[in-house]
């Protein structure tokens, strides 16, 4: 099999890679050992996104969907399933979760949609908790922003952002209060715990707000590091060139 945009031939490429003598180090692989490569893959997808390259934006899916076909090369290898069944798994769970589209059901805002596939999602698996399904491999931030919401739709959630604010402030004050490293480090946890709470209740989402404050923090200080003399000058110094680089920032269109 082959041909232009014939993923029968990405497939075929994966299975001589994995086969008698394939590649050695493809062959090496498990699924453990190729998860943190899956990850990396998604958020260099993500990057290209956020910087708006189409054509690195193509190579990233590339790659994401190598990983995709590695997994299900060493699924069909162990007996388990095989790529076909991935593609059939989705595309059903699609249908079935868009009854608005390939059913009777009606649903004329996003809204209304996102509701119907939480109902849906929630019918189609037994949990025994609110908080089942909720990846521990989750960047921190975004697991708790997942979790907190969780257990809000259980009823366990503040009254109003209030209510998450004063928690937050209570949290400062455990941290500040805190002896020894594993102290610190647990009420450090809860801080930001908190912080994700309140977030939430003001409409925020963390890890895209957490992310661009990252963008705007590397931007000012690549701005202000390019000064003359930087490395030697003093804190003082360095402030003014801060705020200068910060008031740039501000007044760009």
């Amino acid at each position: 099999m082959s041909g232009r945009g014939d993923i029968g031939r990405l497939l075929s490429i994966m299975a001589k890679l994995r086969g008698p003598g394939g590649c050695p180090w493809d062959r090496a692989q498990d699924f453990a050992s190729i998860a943190p490569y899956t990850i990396e893959e998604a958020y260099e997808v993500a990057d290209a996104i956020a910087r708006g390259d189409m054509a690195d934006l193509r190579d990233e899916l590339g790659d994401l969907l190598l990983q995709v076909v590695f997994h299900a090369r060493m699924a069909e290898e162990a007996g388990h399933f095989a790529f076909a069944d991935v593609v059939e798994a989705i595309a059903a769970k699609m249908e079935r979760r868009h009854p608005h589209v390939f059913g009777n059901k009606h649903a004329a805002t996003a809204e209304a949609v996102v509701a119907a596939w939480e109902e849906i999602k929630a019918a189609e698996k037994v949990r025994s908790s609110a908080l089942d399904g909720v990846a521990k491999a989750l960047p921190a931030l975004l697991r708790a922003d997942k979790l907190s919401k969780r257990a809000a739709q259980a009823g366990f959630d503040w009254p109003d952002a209030q209510g998450a604010r004063a928690k937050l402030l209570e949290e400062i004050a455990e941290l500040e209060a805190a002896k020894g490293d594993q102290a610190r480090a647990e009420e450090a946890g809860d801080l930001l715990f908190a912080a994700v709470n309140w977030l939430r209740k003001l409409g925020v989402e963390p890890e895209s707000a957490l992310r661009a404050a990252c963008d705007k923090f590397e931007r000012r200080f690549r701005a202000i590091e390019r000064a003359p003399g930087f490395a030697d000058l003093g804190l003082e110094e360095k402030e003014r060139l801060w705020q200068a680089a910060k008031a740039g920032d501000q007044s760009a269109p």
